[in-house]
């Protein structure tokens, strides 16, 4: 396949002597092996989607631009040698070599991630992020499936962004009154949390299909696993995923969010519901 090099994680050290031996047993030519240190999380932890979001589709979502995830993500593990933190593509190519490759597990900063993608941002012309903004948050498509779920429930146009507003924000926000709703009667935040991460491993992660009638189902087999009144499980759902308590039909609002967004603000959820749980 005249592969040169093989660059891949620190996982596969382990495996290398077999393939040493396989390479040699079909006299082959040997490429170059390359073993790279793992992403961490803050705590060194290896980054997990348990933990974070490890999606492409996140980050597209979330308006993260592709230039500077690019320069990001060429900055874990590896500098340039004089020692600028932004550069285009073009530039990283031109001075790349595995020496210059740390071999410290670089830890994934999103805070850092969001400083780069604000420099690339404000290099825009207000054109050209009118633009990036039609491409994604705006695009026509998506704002199609948002006015069709919200043209029923305005009377002016004015307010199309009061109602609407969850289906553009990243994480959403509820008061009071609604995180009430987010953990059913007799049970405990610890409780709740604990099930909406059986909802995220279970039932949304492995969901291939993400339209209403899949989601549904979903939702469906999560409420008689858990032991929830239906009503229940999908009225904390909606909470998690809108902030609010009265939308949109649920199944139809999920699907326009997207996989991502909830599987985002399913997690922010679990993270306030553990938070509000007292101290024993």
């Amino acid at each position: 396949m005249r592969i040169t090099h093989v660059i891949r994680a620190e996982e596969w050290l382990s495996s290398l002597p077999k393939h040493v031996q396989l390479y040699r047993a079909f006299r082959w030519e040997m490429p170059v092996f390359c073993h790279l240190p793992l992403l961490r999380n803050a705590d060194r932890s290896k980054i997990s989607k348990r933990k974070n979001p490890v999606s492409l589709n996140h980050y597209r979502r979330a308006g993260y631009l592709p230039e500077a995830m690019l320069n990001y993500l060429a900055l874990m593990g590896w500098g340039m040698p004089d020692g600028r933190e932004e550069f285009s593509l073009e530039e990283f190519v031109a001075s790349f070599s595995l020496e210059r490759i740390s071999l410290g597990g670089p830890v994934f900063d999103a805070e850092k991630l969001a400083w780069l993608n604000g420099k690339y941002l404000r290099r825009l012309s207000p054109a050209e992020l009118l633009g990036r903004l039609r491409e994604h948050l705006l695009a026509g498509d998506y704002m199609l499936r948002v006015v069709a779920l919200v043209q029923e429930r305005i009377d002016t146009l004015e307010e199309f962004f009061e109602y609407a507003h969850f289906f553009f924000a990243g994480v959403v926000c509820c008061d009071e009154e609604a995180m009430k709703q987010l953990v059913p009667k007799g049970r405990t935040p610890t409780e709740a949390a604990r099930a909406f991460q059986t909802l995220l491993d279970d039932h949304v992660d492995p969901l291939l299909d993400w339209d209403a009638p899949a989601i549904e189902a979903a939702l469906r087999a999560f409420a008689q696993e858990s032991g929830w009144d239906a009503k229940e499980a999908f009225m904390a759902v909606r909470v998690a995923a809108t902030g609010r308590a009265a939308t949109p039909p649920l199944f139809e609002t999920l699907a326009v969010l997207g996989k991502e967004v909830v599987r985002r603000r399913l997690r922010h959820a679990i993270e306030r519901l553990r938070a509000a749980q007292p101290a024993a």
